[in-house]
C-alpha cells in the first residue's frame, strides 16, 4: 500500500526480509536455506570484511560469487565504529580513508548502501557539528559514492560517534545536505525506544529518507527503571536489545507506516539479544544465535509476506 493525497492505494507489499551477519559462506547458506531473501554485512575494523587495506580482486570475486550463488540480496555494508569527524587530524584521515575503502568495496560487490553513524565532535554544538559533517562528506566521500553508485545511510545509534540519533539530528543533517542523493537513513526502531523517542512517528516523519531497515527490538525493564532511573549507580540494565516481538516496538504500527509509504527495500533482523547466547564460533553462527533469527522470523511472518 502507499498513500497519495491522503488516499491509500493497495498493492502487494513485498520487502526483502533478511539478517545482519559477518561475512561467511556458512552464514549465507543458513540465511538462504531458511527462506530469508536479503542480508546485511559488516565491514568495521576487525570484521571479516576489514578494509584497512583494500581486498585483492581475487578475494572480491570469490565473495561476489558466493553471494550470487546464495541468491541473497545484499542491501548494506555496515561500518559503524568510525568517527568521520574525529578531532585528531591523523585519526580523522585514517577513518576517512578507511570509509572510502568501504564505499569502494560496496561498489565492487554491487551493494547499494553503506551504513554508519554521521560522525561526532565532543563539546561542539549541533549546528557546528552538522556543518563539519557536511563539509567532510562532500570532500571525502561523495565522489566515491558517485563512482560506485552507493548511498551513505545513518543508523540512529546513540552510543557511537553520531548525531543522527533521532528527529532533531535528522532535521539538521538533511537541511545541511539539501537534496543530496548520497545520504539517507538506515532505520532501527530499537535505538529510538531506549532514547524514549517515538519510533512510529519518527518513521512517519522521515519515511522518504528511509532506504534500509534493521529489525531489532528494545525491552524496557520497568521494574529496574523505576528503582534505579536512567543513570543507575551500579550499571543496572534498565533496557536491553531483544529480537523483534520480545520488546516494546509496535511492529504492526511500524510496518503500516512503511507499507503506506511504499517502502520496498530490505529489512534485516539484527540479533543482539543476549538471551540467545554467544553469537559466533569463529565467524560462523552458533546454534543458539540461529535460533534467535528463526524465532524472530516466525514472529514477523504474521505481518510480512515472505
Amino acid at each position: 500500500m502507499s498513500a497519495v493525497d491522503g488516499k491509500v492505494i493497495s498493492r502487494p507489499w513485498k520487502p526483502r526480509i533478511g539478517i545482519l551477519s559477518e561475512y561467511d559462506h556458512a552464514n549465507l547458506k543458513f540465511a538462504a536455506e531458511h527462506g530469508f531473501t536479503s542480508i546485511g554485512l559488516f565491514a568495521d575494523r576487525g570484521a571479516v570484511l576489514d578494509v584497512t587495506t583494500q581486498l585483492p580482486d581475487t578475494r572480491i570475486e570469490q565473495i561476489r560469487t558466493a553471494i550470487d550463488d546464495s541468491k541473497l540480496y545484499v542491501s548494506v555494508l555496515g561500518a559503524y565504529q568510525i568517527n568521520h569527524t574525529a578531532e585528531d587530524a591523523s585519526e580523522r584521515a585514517r577513518n576517512n580513508a578507511y570509509f572510502r575503502n568501504v564505499i569502494q568495496l560496496a561498489g565492487k560487490l554491487r551493494i547499494p548502501f553503506v551504513g554508519t553513524g554521521s560522525g561526532k565532535m565532543l563539546g561542539k554544538n549541533l549546528a557546528d557539528q552538522v556543518a563539519e559533517i557536511a563539509r567532510v562528506y562532500e570532500r571525502e566521500y561523495f565522489s566515491a559514492c558517485q563512482e560506485n553508485k552507493v548511498r551513505i545511510l545513518w543508523e540512529p545509534w546513540a552510543g557511537g560517534p553520531n548525531v543522527a540519533t533521532g528527529p532533531v539530528g535528522y532535521e539538521a543533517l538533511f537541511k545541511a545536505f539539501g537534496s543530496s542523493p548520497y545520504v539517507g537513513l538506515q532505520y532501527d526502531p530499537s535505538h529510538l525506544v531506549w532514547q524514549m523517542i517515538d519510533p512510529i512517528q519518527t518513521a512517519r516523519d522521515f519515511a522518504p529518507k528511509i532506504y534500509d531497515v534493521h529489525l531489532k527490538d528494545t525491552e524496557i525493564r520497568w521494574p529496574v527503571l523505576r528503582k534505579v532511573g536512567i543513570y543507575p549507580w551500579n550499571n543496572d540494565e534498565w533496557w536491553r536489545f531483544r529480537i523483534p516481538g520480545s520488546g516494546c516496538v509496535d511492529w504492526r504500527a511500524l510496518f503500516t507506516v512503511l507499507m503506506e509509504a511504499g517502502y520496498s527495500g530490505a529489512m534485516n533482523i539484527e540479533n543482539e539479544d543476549d538471551l540467545y547466547g554467544t553469537r559466533y564460533e569463529g565467524r560462523v553462527f552458533t546454534s543458539s544465535f540461529k535460533d534467535g533469527f528463526l524465532v524472530a522470523k516466525q514472529y514477523l511472518e504474521q505481518f510480512v509476506a515472505w
